[in-house]
């Protein structure tokens, strides 16, 4: 198997993690170029996210491989984020992530995962399409990281409207998947 550029840019987003990761972990004040680091390598993977979807789009790319890769990039970048955010939440100032926003954006991904498994082992296929819902909650929720590392005043209100999207997209994705569930499944014979 021939990888696209598009996947190549989605295995790059993929290698970035531990880079941002050690980047948030290892931050003190007096070690206040490391917050512009984790920051530019997440935008950095951020941005990549957004070229990466319009060339597979655009240039026909769409391969299995990019339809699990991609939206695995996108967890593991978000939640890590939330969770070394939360970890080091005293070091970046007055603006910190609560308890209950990292609980509820990782408890959504928890669930669509074990959906999605599930699906996967019932009818042996996984279509993925990111919802309109989905779409509007991962921007807030990259928008609650932005705002931590900038301290914006304003981050409490984005955690509200996350926490709002985020229940709403997890509800449409288990809708879907009981949908998909339901249907009957077709078994490969030999």
């Amino acid at each position: 198997m021939q990888l696209t550029f598009a996947n190549k840019v989605t295995i790059g987003r993929i290698l970035i993690v531990p880079f941002f990761i050690a980047t948030v972990l290892y931050y003190l004040p007096e070690r206040d170029y490391f917050r512009y680091v984790a920051l530019s390598l997440f935008l950095f993977a951020v941005v990549s996210d957004v070229i990466d979807g319009y060339i597979a789009r655009t240039r026909h790319q769409k391969t299995k491989a990019g339809a699990i890769l991609d939206p695995l990039a996108d967890k593991l970048l978000l939640i890590s984020a939330f969770i070394c955010l939360m970890i080091k939440s005293e070091y970046f100032g007055r603006v910190q992530f609560p308890l209950w926003l990292v609980v509820a954006v990782i408890s959504r991904d928890v669930i669509l995962l074990l959906g999605a498994m599930l699906i996967y082992i019932i009818h042996g296929k996984l279509n993925i399409t990111p919802s309109r819902w989905g779409k509007l909650n991962t921007f807030f929720q990259v928008s609650c990281v932005v705002g931590i590392f900038l301290q914006w005043e304003i981050s409490p209100v984005i955690w509200y409207v996350t926490v709002v999207l985020t229940t709403i997209s997890c509800l449409g994705y288990i809708r879907d998947g009981i949908k998909v569930l339901n249907t009957p499944s077709v078994k490969n014979t030999i």
